[in-house]
This record gives structure tokens, sequence and C-alpha cells, in this order.
């Protein structure tokens, strides 16, 4: 989402990088163009205004520190302000209450139904709690049978809603029915309009005094931009949101939404969705996301990837394998799986720092994601022994795996040699550690 917003900054950042000082005179073209890059980005003008005016007074009013370039503290201001723009601290979602119940609030088509199935999949593995579903959206052709579907896709109770029932009656029964299931936690996937509109608010509005939310968030499609920033000041108004899911990240939005909501509203950001998959949904953290638009890198999110999707212990034992040049074709195919799980390698790329530049290099090169695919299929079409024992791999043995792969024998040819030099290489280096340090095994 980020991707056009953050090249247009670094590209001003670069005229401040190798100042000696400071000054009004070699910042003004920065911000200016900065100022450009927001405003295209669909961020309320106001919200530009008030961003650029903190950078300039931070700037022009810092000493800059002995350690560190006179442009590379121009950039930690603006870090720092995109992060306080962003809402400065990650805001944890309130389930402290039982059942902690969640009201789901938005426009029709914003993604509400998949987003309360995606969040009640992030709590029960974030906190382990037992999450129940109430479909309340008795309006839209198939919502209650689409929210039925994903709770039993995901093994999630759900309240037996019926189309002809009322809303408020819905959310009634439904107190009981989770008590009697022992729900943790609830969340109820309320109807939407296709704009606001006094019905809808009255409506949700009884929902509320049957039911007390712990938490009313608002699900808004972050490709709307500004528009978004409108619905979200509607729905506080009249409900007094507690937070907000900003849909769509992944797609071609130009995040104003993002960098607007938050100042212009006062409400947190809680989650992004960034992706149709149930499992695509993220914490919002300003301080990482700012990062990210900069260029510095997720390293924290890469390493939570990690912990969420690598097994330890494999981990460990493939570590060792490395040391004694035993690691194989089979360890390799483990993993790239691994690596999908996390999201694949232009994702990873991403969340490390520099990787912006890098990517620009890499434009005129087969994408890392389908240059592994294509490495992946070479690998299936392997026997177990061929990938333990790659010596062994002929010529006739290479055109059969060419063909089963539909690749090219030069592409096999290519990738065992490659892979035998990472292999020697990554030896040396485990072998490098173990002098100098104690290995964790």
């Amino acid at each position: 989402m980020f991707d056009n917003l953050s090249e247009k900054i670094l590209g001003s950042l670069k005229k401040v990088r190798g100042q000696s000082k400071i000054s009004e005179s070699n910042i003004e073209d920065s911000l200016k163009e900065i100022r450009m890059s927001l405003l295209e980005a669909d961020v309320n003008f106001k919200v530009v205004k008030n961003f650029i005016d903190r950078v300039k007074t931070k700037a022009l009013g810092a000493e800059v520190l002995q350690s560190v370039s006179p442009g590379q503290q121009f950039v930690k201001i603006v870090h720092d302000e995109l992060k306080t723009t962003l809402g400065g601290e990650t805001m944890d979602i309130n389930l402290r209450e039982k059942p902690a119940v969640i009201f789901m609030v938005g426009l029709q088509g914003a993604g509400k139904t998949t987003s309360a199935a995606k969040l009640a999949l992030f709590i029960r593995q974030k906190f382990g709690k037992k999450t129940g579903l109430v479909p309340a959206d008795v309006y839209r052709p198939a919502a209650i049978e689409q929210l039925q579907t994903l709770g039993r896709q995901n093994n999630f109770p759900v309240y037996p809603s019926v189309a002809t029932d009322k809303p408020e009656d819905i959310v009634r029964n439904a107190k009981k029915w989770a008590n009697d299931n022992m729900c943790d936690v609830v969340i109820v996937d309320t109807a939407g309009r296709l704009q606001i509109d006094e019905e809808l608010m009255s409506e949700l509005g009884r929902l509320k005094q049957i039911w007390e939310p712990h938490e009313v968030l608002l699900v808004a499609d972050a490709m709307l931009g500004q528009q978004s920033v409108a619905v979200a000041e509607g729905f506080h108004s009249r409900l007094g949101l507690s937070g907000l899911v900003l849909t769509q990240v992944d797609g071609d939005a130009r995040g104003g939404a993002a960098l607007s909501i938050r100042e212009v509203t006062g409400i947190p950001i809680k989650f992004l969705g960034v992706g149709e998959k149930v499992s695509a949904l993220e914490v919002f953290h300003p301080d990482r996301l700012a990062s990210r638009i900069l260029d510095m890198g997720d390293v924290l999110s890469l390493v939570e990837k990690a912990q969420e999707f690598v097994d330890e212990k494999s981990a460990r034992e493939q570590a060792r394998k490395m040391m004694k040049n035993q690691f194989t074709i089979e360890d390799f195919l483990s993993q790239i799986q691994a690596l999908k799980k996390m999201g694949g390698m232009e994702s990873i790329l991403k969340l490390l720092p520099g990787m912006g530049e890098l990517s620009k290099q890499m434009k005129n090169m087969a994408p890392p994601d389908a240059e592994m695919k294509k490495i992946e299929a070479i690998i299936h079409s392997m026997t177990p022994k061929e990938r333990r024992e790659p010596r062994i791999l002929n010529a006739s043995r290479r055109e059969r795996i060419a063909k089963g792969s539909g690749t090219q024998v030069q592409d096999i040819n290519r990738f065992v040699k490659q892979f035998e030099q990472s292999q020697k290489m990554m030896s040396g280096m485990m072998k490098g550690m173990g002098r100098g340090m104690k290995l964790p095994f």
C-alpha cells in the first residue's frame, strides 16, 4: 500500500542526507516534496500541514548529535513524526471481561464478515480464547451463511441466526447462547449500508443497549482514502468507536486513510487486513509501519513471523547439518515451505532494512517468489534419494526431472550448482560461528 509513498519520500530525503548541517534552506525542498507526496497519497491536507510544521520545527531546533550525520538526524525526525501521526503506540484489544463482546461495524462491502472470522482466528491463536461468532446482518443476502461457513471451516461456534429474525432478537438470544457454549469472546457481525443513514445508526444503538460491547471496531476499506476518515467520524459520533480495522491494505491503496484517520478522528487503528485468507490479519504497529515507509525495515515483525511458522527444533537440526555439510535438498525444501507460510520471499524482503532500494534494482529480474516456485517444482520432481544425494543426478535423471517440473535441463544444472555452492558457504559460515561463539545446541 505504501510502496509509491515510500519511494517518493525516500527520494526527497536523499537531498538532505549529504548535508553538513540542518538549515531552513537545505530542508525546504525536501519538505515541499514530502508535502506533495503525502497529498498525492490522499492524506488529509490538515494532517499534512501539521506533519510538515512539526518536522520543520523539530529539525531546525535540533542539536545534531556527534554520533550521527545531520541527514540521519533529519530522517529520524521524519520517522518519529510519521509514528506520531499513525498513532504513536500499539493499542491492545480489550479482552479482559468474559465474555468480551466485540461489535464489527462499517459500510457494506468493507469486509466486516471476513474480518470477524480473521479476528476470531487471531484471538484464538494469540490468546488461546474460545471465540464465538454471531451473524446479525439479516439484510445482505448470504451474510449469515458466509459467517457460518467461515465458522465451520475454522472450527468456531456460530450462533444459528435466521434471515427472518430481527437483529435485536439475535443479539438478545446470543447472550444465553454464548454462556451455554462457554465463549470467552463473542464477535457480532452487524449489518452495513451503502452509506451512513439514520436507520442503520439507530439499529446499532439499540444493539449496544441490549448487549454493551467492550470493543466497537469499525471495518474500513483503505481503498477509500479520505472517505474512510469521513466514515469513521460518522460512526464515532454516534457509537463511540474503540478502534479500526483497515482492509485492502495489500491492494493499490495510496495510504491516505492510514496516515489521516488517527490524527483526524483520534480513533486508533488496531488491525490491518493484509489479504483474503482468514490468517491475513496483522496487529497495527505505528512505529513499525513508519520504519517500513522509510525503508528502515521491520525486523521485529520478521522475528514474530519466524517464531510463528518456523519450528525451533527443526531449525536447530538444520543448523547442525549446515555445520557438518550434511544440509540436503530435502532440508532446503522445508525452508522454502516455511518461507511460503511467512508470506513469501518478497514479503520477507520488505521487512529487511534497505530492501526498498534493492527491490527497484530487481524489477527487471525474475520475482523471488516466482523463482522459488520453479525451484520447488524441480525438487518435487526428484526422488527422495536424489534430494539426499544430488551427486547421483546424471544426464538422464536431470532430463526426467526437467520434464516432470516443466523446466529445462539448464534450470536443473543451475539449481544443483547453486545449491552445492550454498552448501559449502553455509558450512564455512557455521564452522566460523562455532569457533567464535557457543552455538545454542
